[in-house]
């Protein structure tokens, strides 16, 4: 009787650890979605954080008048792209369809056999597809809230509505589609790996095409054409807007790889990421100090934002020391066109154009210079770029890609704008921009006190 218990207890501890490693194995794939669908819903709440910093950005680059309504039309709009999004945008950018727009997974459910039914080009990714639409809803918040730039100070807030739900619903999603969700630039190996194109550019070219139906404010613009600084209101909360901005990007970029267990790439992306951004800024305000004889703030701040839109297409393709000198050009390059298209009679007030269009064009290109053949296998899009033996096809594609969304992108706004400003009109009355959007849109100022007080002095603000 002993010897069959020390038998069974031996046969027990034998079975014991191939049994524990049996579970152990069993768990690693749930566990393994499970700590992927915790780093996506993370990096969804970064870029959705990114709207505070574009308040903050946008508030303090325009005047004390309108400091209110630029602030207060993020919280609007970013709640009219989620529901736009969500009923129609998802299914056209990412639902089964054709080479140019999805045809399924309209008015999302978050269940699993829709996504199943419906979101072929998302099924790389285990994580949830409810945490996969917010992901890629705060991507499409921020391409509208980038289109805003152009509208800053003088557009009617009806403008924001239509123009909004629109946007979400015609124009960013068909483009998504294109590159991301099996669309016809996805199939030829297009690289924007997180959005210089599909997020930066579309938002740039509606803000440019706002910009020349609306004209330049008052007072931007001399008799002879020559142009008036209007410089913000307060620095400070500029800045603080784009290190939030800057934070974000650790969401938008590494969290593109929808996924935290492949082998720590993420890690490398936020690498790339980072140094861009650092080289984008110490650029900009080199070259201002050059140009102006001061070392100025707002160019710096430029020129950060420029080499984060820049590295967004090409974080996952490039080797760290390019991603450095793309940070760089990217500031130096938009400092520059922001002065020519002000010179040129374009008032740009938040310089959307430059910086995330621009920027957007040559981070996009960039890749069609710099990707590594090792990067681009391992992340299965492309191949490698002109200065590593891939000649010039993927900086052909990457190039047929920004035309083609930069083509479709302004004529759309073109008509929808054009037919807004035929019928409701797209600018307040000069009356209304002189008191402020503030007070003339929503009945009170953004700074009271000190609005109260420039008012009784007859000081403008």
């Amino acid at each position: 009787m002993v010897k069959k218990l020390l038998l069974a207890f031996g046969v027990m501890a034998l079975l014991f650890p191939t049994l524990a490693f049996a579970a152990d194995e069993a768990t690693v794939p749930q566990l393994q979605s499970a700590i992927d669908a915790v780093w996506v819903m993370l990096a969804a709440i970064l870029v959705i954080f990114m709207q505070a910093g574009f308040a903050l950005l946008e508030a303090g680059s325009t005047r004390m008048k309108n400091a209110g309504h630029v602030a207060g039309k993020t919280i609007l709009t970013f709640g009219l792209c989620a529901i736009a999004f969500w009923a129609v945008g998802f299914g056209f950018a990412f639902g089964d369809g054709n080479a140019f727009f999805g045809t399924t997974g309209f008015f999302v459910t978050g269940l699993e056999d829709q996504a199943a039914a419906s979101f072929g080009s998302l099924s790389f990714s285990d994580v949830p597809i409810g945490i996969k639409f917010l992901f890629q809803l705060a991507f499409a918040g921020v391409s509208l809230a980038i289109a805003w730039g152009g509208f800053a100070e003088r557009a009617k807030l009806p403008v924001y509505f239509i123009f909004g739900i629109l946007f979400t619903v015609v124009i960013y999603p068909i483009v998504a589609h294109w590159v991301w969700g099996g669309g016809w630039l996805s199939k030829l190996g297009m690289q924007d790996f997180a959005g210089s194109t599909v997020v930066h550019l579309q938002g740039a070219t509606a803000a440019l095409v706002a910009t020349i139906l609306l004209k330049p404010r008052i007072g931007k613009y001399n008799k002879d054409k020559t142009p008036n600084l209007i410089p913000g209101h307060n620095q400070v909360l500029s800045v603080l807007g784009v290190i939030i901005l800057w934070i974000g990007w650790f969401g938008f970029n590494p969290g593109s790889t929808l996924s935290a267990m492949n082998d720590g790439f993420f890690g490398y992306i936020a690498l790339t990421t980072n140094m861009a951004a650092a080289a984008g800024g110490v650029a900009a305000l080199i070259i201002s100090w050059m140009y102006f004889g001061k070392a100025d703030i707002p160019s710096m701040l430029n020129g950060v934002l420029a080499a984060l839109v820049a590295i967004t297409a090409a974080c996952a393709f490039v080797d760290t020391w390019a991603a450095i000198v793309i940070g760089a050009v990217a500031g130096i390059v938009t400092f520059f066109t922001a002065q020519w298209f002000e010179r040129a009679g374009i008032d740009d007030p938040i310089y959307a154009f430059s910086v995330h269009g621009i920027a957007g064009i040559w981070g996009t290109l960039s890749t069609g210079l710099f990707a590594t053949p090792e990067l681009s296998a391992k992340v299965g899009v492309g191949g490698a770029g002109l200065f590593y033996g891939g000649g010039l096809h993927q900086l052909g594609i990457q190039a047929l890609g920004v035309f083609g969304a930069l083509a479709f992108v302004l004529v759309l706004s073109f008509i929808i704008l054009g037919i807004l400003k035929a019928t409701v009109g797209l600018r307040v009355t000069e009356e209304e921009e002189i008191i402020g959007l503030d007070l003339s849109e929503h009945g009170s100022y953004g700074y009271p006190e000190q609005m109260k007080k420039a008012a009784q002095n007859g000081v403008s603000v």
